[in-house]
């Protein structure tokens, strides 16, 4: 008898007192912030309004401070050029023809567009991704480099997402967001106003921005046209009888799709300088997407084409996922780029005294 009125105990809503009983609940229970647990541990509830602003790092380890953990830093990317570039540590090329290698070569093999060079500078000495890597991955806990590794494994460069002209800060948070979570690396960003880029609206990102390549642009000409240097072939949404279906398309091509202001869509110069347009078939009786829904659906899309054309997503060689892996251990924390700085100087300070050693030979 006893056992069973345990169990029809056991089996009905727990009232305050046997609840506090058995210790399942703190004292500062909220309803909105607390899941029972069969262990006694505390949960949060990942549908509760708490959860909304939990960044993406909360899933791994948490490297940086607890208020960077907490804080949406894309207004603040947007706001400002410098910080966006600071975002990004190895050094960059803005188009094939930048260096004399590129130069050298046949531009008119398409080949696809990779940012970074193998080298991160630090003061007059250069590191290599692979001695950014012995300095920084030490500090990296083994299931953070495993995720890393996943990650860039399924990044392109191949298909970027450009976004022109968005007033809503929400809206290009999202994106970010699609982007990352779909493996895409690099997002250009057109400011409609410079001096006012968007409104002041903060919505969550969930730490994307971090690991994404930003690009700003004053215009959209400079934008287009630095893209087509690189090799894109640009494709504009836009609803018009010379639009085709994106499932038409042939994703595995360089491409950069770009998606309009919320309000005015596309602008009539990005129309006009842009090599293709096309739209998302609709079967219902309205005609549009959300902007950040359109995105997503976009890319959404653009993995699946590619992955059917090419076998998978992710098209990065042996030496560029080395290179992106690099980058993102760069990026893992505040102090990853003072440890290879440091261990630059360390291996100049080596070096110095072996070419000292080498010359006064020769002077004798």
């Amino acid at each position: 008898m006893s056992t069973c009125k345990t169990l029809i105990r056991l089996s009905l809503p727990f009232s305050t007192r046997s609840f506090s009983l058995l210790s399942l609940r703190p004292s500062n229970y909220s309803p909105l912030n607390f899941i029972p647990s069969p262990f006694g541990v505390r949960a949060r509830n990942y549908a509760s309004i708490g959860a909304a602003s939990i960044p993406l790092e909360s899933t791994g380890i948490v490297e940086d401070s607890p208020e960077n953990a907490t804080t949406d830093l894309v207004e603040q990317l947007l706001a400002n050029r410098d910080d966006v570039t600071g975002l990004m540590k190895m050094e960059r090329r803005c188009s094939f023809t930048d260096d004399s290698e590129e130069k050298a070569e046949d531009l008119s093999m398409k080949r696809r567009w990779f940012p970074y060079l193998d080298r991160l500078r630090s003061g007059s000495y250069f590191l290599t991704s692979s001695e950014v890597l012995e300095a920084v991955e030490p500090l990296i806990m083994d299931v953070r480099k495993e995720r890393f590794r996943s990650v860039v494994k399924n990044r392109t460069y191949s298909v970027c997402l450009v976004v022109e002209g968005l007033a809503d800060f929400g809206n290009v948070s999202a994106v970010f967001r699609s982007a990352d979570a779909l493996g895409f690396q690099s997002v250009h960003v057109v400011s409609c106003d410079s001096s006012k880029r968007y409104r002041d609206n903060r919505h969550v990102s969930m730490g994307a921005e971090k690991w994404l390549d930003i690009e700003l642009w004053d215009s959209t000409k400079e934008c287009f046209e630095t893209l087509k240097s690189r090799g894109y072939r640009i494709a504009t949404t836009h609803l018009g009888m010379d639009a085709v279906s994106v499932y038409e398309m042939d994703w595995s091509c360089p491409t950069a799709i770009v998606v309009g202001n919320e309000n005015r869509g596309i602008s009539d110069e990005a129309l006009k300088l842009s090599d293709l347009h096309c739209s998302i078939p609709m079967k219902g009786m309205v005609d549009s997407f959300n902007v950040s829904v359109a995105a997503g659906i976009l890319m959404h899309h653009a993995v699946c084409d590619r992955t059917s054309r090419l076998g998978c997503h992710g098209d990065l060689t042996s030496e560029e996922r080395q290179i992106l892996l690099a980058e993102f251990s760069l990026r893992h924390s505040k102090s990853a780029i003072s440890v290879a700085h440091d261990y630059a100087k360390r291996k100049a300070a080596v070096s110095a005294p072996a070419h000292f050693s080498r010359d006064h030979i020769f002077d004798v």
